[in-house]
């Protein structure tokens, strides 16, 4: 296949001898109408001979030109996709131009009529313009897709990008075949390695969306070797999406127009903005949503799916498809997968594209309701079976007390699961699936598929100590946690944490979760989101202390560390120093970028932080005279400063009267350029104009991920990011996107044994006893929904009894218990999500814990460190470390572990305070001393708590352990490294002084392990 004709005969053959086409006929291209009038009037006569003879009666000559001219004209007010869902009026009647596959059998008439469609491939048409594209497809005369054909590996050697400069300097916008929304609504510019696609023509503005499978995590396409010798990279396109029963899918179930409507006020008035833009599905989408709906038709309900999609990939389109395909599902005898489709988000914008995005497929009202009132509201839209019901995971735990309050009013409504599915779509699986909520969630919507397997396990509880009622709701509440044969999740996210890949465990392709992946490596090559790390500069900080006052108290060490970095941060001079650099980065460097829009953002790591750095940039702006940079500070709650005793600092008065809500609208506008956040604006939210990030905060992990991604969006004028990181070092940096660069990886799962092993470490402290935890548990769960007055009263003198003794404990082994019984929640609430069975002990401690924490008094540490006035800043300097890229595509990522050894924790020893301080300086300065034992000692106390190496110790000579212990040594440095900075960077590039620190930290954790002889 050396000849681009080669390459279009090979393309035409397959679609007609394996896609369901026909050959067409280019002369029967009509130029001035833009269609195929005889495909047009056979069709019609065909299907709907009423209609054709009502025609012929009327005058049997201009039949054909009458048909076809109440064609044109409906063309040109509603275009092509409407008319091909709705069809169009001719003599009185509705004239259909194709019919689109029924979701069910039960009607052959219409499985008849969908076989009727006539797909036509037509090669070489000649268009008014005199413009020759290569393949137009037809549905029934109308042409819905144009393709052009390059092939590298003929004598022009013309790929891809030569079929895009075709389309947008030799294709006229205005011409009918070509004009937006009249004709075609997409366009594909193929080689044999990539496909693009538009679905606007705008001369040479015209936009190219890929559309291509991936390979390896990355752009492009995999070679494709088959049982008929192989094929080129692009095959797919014709042998699978554009093939007859999916291209028609595609025009009835995915493809639609997106309207835009936007108000601005003007000098002349109030003037209205309307965009339209035609979505055509990207690959991924379409694979996802064919993906989890062919699966879900084959297996039915009661599967996790786990959908890990890049920023960038259009998830709330991914989802509004999803959501209308499962709504109209059915299986092979025509029973309906799911009876409703619960969508649970946060997002108000996407409350209303579901809406306007699934009317457009079904056109009629009340197939999406958006519950934006009340639980009640919820719970009539449950009972109705409301198709698609959006809302926020919050209303779920209030059903029940909804449904009585409208019983009380006379409006009772009847929630009935049994043998009724459901589909959850959750729009982001860290925050919709945590806790006691998402359970509720659950119970709720299989609460007759829990009662029956209530009766089926009471038997089993027979040696319990609960009465019969008690006993049903400890039932009830183990059996909401694992997963519901009658629901199925469908869980979108960009970074999943351990549990997200635990929980959300169907398997994908590769035998593993998640099910469908798109990554943020093939976003990024793909031109969908910006790569954040490309431009990255790293600063830090070198400082010294002195101490003032003559007496030396002694100070808890890792407090005081704490109190003395403290000092430094919130220094006046750090603060100047800091935001000198960014002020004058962002005016000579970031605010001419974007056509002169480009907005920054400053993350802090804290509320008094980022008050201190809003008057600080205030501060220099009006001391500088500057009039083209202007800040806004984000912080909840208000804030007092030592400085301003008597004035109370909140985020609406540092913004000079702008509310809350109004805050992301006003940094939107020409005024406003730099934004300064305290835990506010870091995930969720999408600003594409935001060009530079300022970050003053520890990051790691996915938090590290999430914030920095707030750079990513695209826009048009945005060719770059840029990072200038005071705090994290470039290697932190890395290790916390590669993880989710290209495929995340999941490590053993978490030992469900760790339970009993912490349950019996608990009840070693004897703050509560086995008793009183039943005793409490018979109360809860016998009455949980409606307690009288002295039940309330039981509750609370029986968890008084453990406060009581927990009192009596010492302030390290109050710390001590308090953080092990959180642990045993936090792992009981994992566990038994992924454990086939339920443990009734675990449950009644796990309730009976959730509110004893509750109860426990705030440890008040009576050694607090102060050190404000007994030290000042001798001297300080910021210096840039290093600048440029950092590299994902180098190394292999770690996987991410579940909980493991929980429940431990070190008592504080007391130093010296001229000893930290002199650590500090040390640690900061440009040599290193032996006081930066505090880091290693850090690090050896990490290393003995670990479970592995413990165990390595114990079975292994101090020959056999160290290969062990190196593997994990660079974990633990860089579990510790906070604060840590220079002697981190020292270990990690110093191979001599790595050695030293590696061999001494081995022999002191061997050691120390064995002589515990744990």
């Amino acid at each position: 296949m050396h000849k681009e004709i080669d390459f279009e005969n090979d393309i035409e053959h397959a679609l007609v001898t394996q896609g369901g086409y026909e050959k067409g006929d280019p002369n029967a291209y009509d130029t001035e109408a833009a269609l195929f009038p005889a495909e047009v009037v056979a069709f019609v006569e065909k299907t709907q001979p009423k209609i054709w003879t009502r025609l012929t009666q009327l005058d049997a000559a201009k039949a054909p030109a009458m048909l076809l001219d109440s064609l044109v004209k409906e063309l040109a007010t509603k275009g092509a996709l409407a008319i091909l869902r709705e069809g169009f009026k001719c003599v009185g009647k509705t004239v259909r131009l194709a019919y689109f596959a029924p979701n069910t059998g039960l009607d052959p008439a219409s499985t008849e009529r969908y076989g009727d469609n006539r797909l036509t491939v037509v090669r070489q048409v000649n268009t008014k313009s005199g413009a020759i594209p290569d393949v137009v497809l037809a549905v029934n005369g109308l042409p819905v897709a144009t393709l052009e054909l390059k092939n590298p590996m003929s004598a022009t050697r013309w790929n891809v990008e030569h079929a895009k400069h075709q389309y947008r300097f030799e294709r006229d916008p205005k011409e009918l075949l070509f004009a937006f929304k009249q004709r075609c609504l997409v366009h594909f510019a193929v080689d044999t390695e990539l496909v693009f696609m538009t679905t606007k023509l705008e001369g040479k503005d015209t936009f190219f969306l890929p559309f291509n499978l991936g390979h390896h995590h990355a752009a492009g396409n995999p070679p494709v070797m088959d049982g008929d010798g192989g094929d080129v990279r692009t095959a797919y396109l014709w042998r699978q999406v554009l093939a007859r029963d999916s291209l028609m899918d595609i025009l009835a179930r995915f493809i639609h127009l997106d309207v835009e409507e936007k108000t601005v006020v003007t000098e002349k008035g109030i003037k209205r903005h309307r965009k339209e833009t035609m979505i055509f599905p990207r690959y991924h989408q379409l694979d996802a949503v064919r993906a989890l709906t062919s699966h879900a038709q084959a297996h039915g309900s009661g599967h996790n799916y786990l959908i890990q999609h890049s920023a960038g990939s259009g998830k709330s389109n991914s989802i509004a498809w999803l959501a209308h395909r499962l709504s109209s599902l059915h299986n092979a005898v025509n029973e309906k997968i799911f009876h409703s489709v619960v969508v649970i988000t946060d997002r108000r914008v996407l409350d209303q594209q579901l809406q306007d995005t699934i009317f457009q497929f079904e056109h009629k009202l009340g197939v999406v309701q958006k519950i934006d009132e009340n639980t009640q509201q919820l719970a009539k839209a449950l009972a109705d079976g409301v198709p698609i019901i959006i809302s926020t995971i919050q209303k779920f735990p209030f059903i029940t007390q909804a449904i009585r309050t409208m019983e009380a009013n006379g409006k009772g409504v009847a929630i009935s699961t049994a043998g009724k599915r459901f589909a959850v779509i959750v729009d982001e699986a860290h925050s919709s699936q945590s806790g006691e909520t998402a359970m509720e969630l659950r119970k709720i919507l299989n609460k007759d598929g829990i009662e029956a397997a209530i009766a089926e396990q009471l038997l089993d509880l027979d040696d319990e100590a609960l009465s019969e009622d008690a006993k049903k709701e400890l039932l009830r509440s183990q059996l909401k946690r694992a997963k519901q044969p009658n629901l199925s999740f469908f869980a979108f996210t960009a970074t999943p944490k351990f549990k997200t890949l635990a929980v959300f465990n169907e398997p994908g392709p590769n035998g593993k979760a998640p099910f469908h992946h798109y990554s943020m490596r093939q976003a990024i090559e793909e031109g969908f989101i910006h790569d954040v790390l490309e431009y990255y500069t790293h600063y830090k900080r070198y400082y010294k202390l002195i101490q003032k006052v003559e007496e030396d108290p002694e100070v808890p060490r890792r407090k005081a560390a704490k109190a003395l970095a403290r000092f430094v941060q919130f220094h006046d001079y750090e603060i100047a120093q800091k935001v000198e650099v960014i002020v004058e980065h962002f005016r000579t460097h970031t605010r001419h970028k974007i056509g002169g829009r480009a907005k920054a953002m400053v993350v802090t790591n804290s509320r008094e932080h980022a008050v201190r750095y809003k008057l600080g940039f205030d501060k220099y702006i009006k001391d500088k005279g500057y009039t083209d940079v202007k800040s806004l500070v984000a912080f909840s709650g208000e804030i007092t400063l030592k400085e301003f005793a008597d004035k109370k600092f909140t985020e609406v008065g540092m913004n000079d009267g702008i509310k809350e809500s109004e805050l992301p609208e006003k940094f939107n506008t020409e005024e406003y350029q730099v934004l300064l956040v305290a835990e506010k604006y870091q995930t969720g939210f999408d600003q594409p104009l935001l060009h530079s990030m300022y970050v003053d905060k520890r990051l790691s992990g996915i938090q590290a991920v999430q914030t920095l991604s707030r750079l990513n969006r695209t826009t048009r004028g945005k060719t770059d990011t840029f990072v200038l990181d005071f705090v994290n070092e470039p290697e932190e940096i890395y290790a916390a996107f590669k993880p989710y660069y290209e495929a995340t990886k999941k490590g053993e799962d978490t030992d469900p044994q760790q339970l009993n092993k912490l349950a019996h470490t608990l009840a070693g402290w004897k703050v509560y006893t086995a008793d009183e935890v039943s005793a409490w548990c018979e109360i809860w769960f016998r009455n949980r929904m409606n307690p009288t007055g002295g039940e309330h009263k039981k509750l609370n003198a029986l968890l008084d009894l453990a406060v009581e003794r927990f009192k009596g404990l010492g302030e390290e082994d109050q710390n001590l218990f308090k953080g092990q019984l959180a642990s045993f929640r936090n792992l009981y609430a994992f566990v038994s999500q992924v454990v086939p069975y339920q443990d009734s002990d675990h449950e009644k401690l796990f309730t009976y814990a959730r509110f004893l924490l509750t109860k426990l008094p705030h440890t008040v540490d009576s050694r607090k460190v102060q050190v404000d006035d007994e030290v000042e800043l001798k001297y300080y300097r910021l210096q840039k470390i290093s600048e440029g890229a950092i590299d994902l595509k180098a190394g292999e990522p770690e996987a991410l572990y579940g909980p493991t050894e929980v429940g431990t924790g070190q008592a504080d020893e007391d130093v010296q305070l001229s000893t930290l301080v002199g650590k500090l300086n040390e640690r900061f300065g440009t040599e290193f001393t032996p006081a930066d034992q505090l880091f290693f000692d850090q690090v050896r106390e990490t290393a003995v708590a670990n479970e592995q190496l413990r165990q390595a110790v114990m079975a292994n000579s101090i020959e056999n352990f160290e290969p062990v212990f190196n593997k994990q040594l660079e974990n633990l440095f860089i579990e510790r490294m906070d604060g840590n900075e220079d002697i981190f960077v020292r270990l990690m590039n110093d191979e001599a002084f790595r050695s030293v620190a590696a061999s001494h930290l081995m022999r002191a954790v061997y050691q120390q392990v064995k002589a515990s002889g744990k």
